[in-house]
């Protein structure tokens, strides 16, 4: 089997299972303070560095999550502020926050118009908080989040940003780029399933959206999942690694647009004027709906995805191709190709040929 879904889940990298197996066992609370309390503490705490390492954050800014869903909402909910802007081409659990009003527009390549920015705060007043993703998950298009930060500052505004797609691909720190909060997932990164962190700059609190416990300094409620987190230790380890390595990913990606372009005529590369993260491509093969497409590859052994995989493997109209303006007709028929460190030349023959081949079926 091809899998080249990296952008829904990546295969836990090195390390990781091994790590979630060592905690299964252990008996004690990170709360309690005894001797075996102590020990799942200590895990969590150095969990705690190596995700904060990850963004240039402090370990104790990090709050533990579920996954990215709960942080996003953790950030938006528990930043206080009365208005929600977002781009259109966000995360649903980050758009549900947002009126239609409070949408920034993006252009055909799916990139933000800071220019209405200004705008949209000058209307709604400094009690507002922005988000803005660092990299889309269906195109891969790169946003300036850093420039949209600064600008969101300037009308006293909060800035938080989605960095799922990003961290591990490209350069990505929470001070440089003068953003407040930051969400991550360990299962895009080759960590464990259901568990990820909201990370915080200096100086800025927030309130809880799940209470009744003391844990993560009292910003979110509930014992922590001591396994996952060792496994996003791992992970969080070996992305900061993997992205000096990031190359071989984008000349492979590079080597795959090309070649659909050659054998299969028409194919449309959306987003492909502008810069996007090294390993994703979102291709449109124009009269193949992205339904057939998914499930004819996945019986030729490539695992692809149409558009986000969070929707309980439902594959219906893209919100994020809507929002730049793609003809319906070439939205309908666009899959997301989303590579890894682990995919090889092998594998990207391997989905050009059975992509080729259903192409021609349907010629």
């Amino acid at each position: 089997m091809v899998y080249l879904d990296f952008n829904a889940s990546a295969p836990m990298v090195e390390g990781v299972e091994e790590a979630v197996a060592g905690t299964l066992g252990m008996v004690g609370n990170p709360s309690s303070v005894h001797g075996e309390g102590r020990a799942a503490r200590k895990i969590v705490e150095e969990a705690r560095d190596d995700v904060a390492a990850l963004v240039g954050a402090k370990p104790e800014n990090v709050i533990f999550t579920s996954g990215a869903t709960e942080a996003n909402n953790l950030a938006l909910l528990g930043a206080g502020r009365k208005h929600v802007i977002v781009s259109a081409t966000e995360h649903v659990s980050v758009l549900a926050h947002a009126p239609a009003a409070n949408h920034l527009s993006v252009d055909g390549d799916g990139v933000i118009d800071l220019d209405q920015l200004p705008e949209f705060l000058k209307r709604r007043g400094r009690n507002s908080i922005v988000s803005i993703m660092a990299a889309n998950n269906e195109t891969g298009v790169i946003q300036p989040v850093g420039v949209a930060a600064r600008r969101a500052h300037e009308s006293n505004a909060l800035f938080h940003c989605d960095a799922v797609q990003a961290v591990g691909r490209i350069p990505f720190d929470l001070t440089r780029l003068d953003i407040d909060m930051a969400s991550l997932s360990a299962h895009k990164i080759g960590g464990p399933k259901g568990v990820g962190a909201l990370v915080l700059a200096d100086g800025i609190e927030i309130a809880p959206a799940i209470l009744g416990g003391g844990q993560e300094r009292r910003r979110r409620g509930g014992t922590e999942n001591v396994p996952g987190i060792a496994g996003f230790a791992v992970a969080a380890r070996t992305a900061a690694a993997a992205r000096l390595s990031i190359g071989r990913v984008a000349n492979l990606l590079g080597i795959l647009e090309r070649r659909a372009e050659a054998v299969v005529p028409g194919v449309v590369i959306l987003g492909e004027a502008v810069p996007r993260i090294a390993n994703t491509t979102c291709l449109a093969l124009p009269g193949v709906d992205a339904e057939t497409q998914v499930m004819a590859l996945d019986l030729a052994g490539v695992s692809v995805s149409a558009g986000s995989a969070c929707s309980s493997g439902k594959v219906g109209e893209s919100h994020v191709l809507k929002a730049m303006g793609i003809e319906e007709s070439i939205a309908r028929s666009a899959i997301r190709v989303s590579l890894g460190h682990e995919t090889s030349m092998d594998d990207v023959t391997q989905f050009l040929e059975a992509w080729q081949a259903l192409a021609k079926r349907a010629a």
